[in-house]
């Protein structure tokens, strides 16, 4: 028996990676509410295959936002190693949005509320160090302020975000223009006064739909 509990680990491992990729794909075009029916049909698994590895939509949707998160956490760890730490910084940020361009699920997904509040937790978590390290060299080499902070950068997110969904059907790539003013003006903005804190970030990312 133990030498078949392998290949079985191996096989449920598999199932769920096929899974995972063909609903990210299908919800790129379609959205979010593709019915798990047309995954599996999709993905040549059976429903119970599909109800095994996420038994809940939800689960599903996690672990797409959980994906998501290591993407831009190797972004992050690419933008650190430029030479010019605003370039960097906004290659970033742009590359971020250039994913979520290519799928209309990943922007409902990252944008409509859909995760679950621990997840959005991790990821704030894993993520602040990385973009405040970003932050903190664009400061030092006098190509920020010394006032932005990740949540700044959050926001910034969020409304370019908000552009690139608003847009999609008609003008998809005016969200460029979009950052292009958010990056303008994150460099000169007066930011006196008290900084956010980070656990607005959480609230950003989870509290809208409240």
């Amino acid at each position: 028996m133990s030498e078949t509990t392998p290949p079985l680990r191996r096989d449920a491992e598999r199932n769920r990676r096929l899974l995972l990729r063909t609903a990210y794909e299908l919800m790129a075009v379609k959205g979010l509410d593709v019915p798990y029916e047309d995954i599996a049909r999709a993905a040549g698994t059976g429903m119970g295959t599909m109800y095994r590895r996420f038994p809940q939509r939800q689960d599903l949707l996690n672990a797409l936002f959980s994906e998501h998160i290591d993407t831009v956490i190797g972004f992050a760890e690419q933008a650190a190693r430029y030479d010019d730490a605003g370039a960097g910084l906004a290659w970033f940020l742009e590359r971020q949005l250039e994913v979520e361009a290519q799928s209309r699920g990943l922007g409902e997904l990252l944008r409509g509320r859909s995760q679950a509040a621990e997840v959005v937790q991790r990821a704030h978590e894993r993520m602040t160090p990385l973009v405040a390290g970003l932050i903190a060299r664009a400061v030092a080499a006098g190509q920020l302020p010394a006032g932005v902070t990740p949540a700044d950068f959050a926001a910034a997110h969020l409304m370019v975000g908000s552009v690139m969904d608003a847009s999609r059907a008609f003008a998809p790539h005016l969200w460029r223009r979009a950052l292009r003013v958010a990056l303008a003006g994150l460099r000169h903005a007066d930011l006196s006064g008290d900084a956010p804190d980070e656990t607005v970030i959480d609230h950003l990312y989870n509290d809208q739909q409240k």
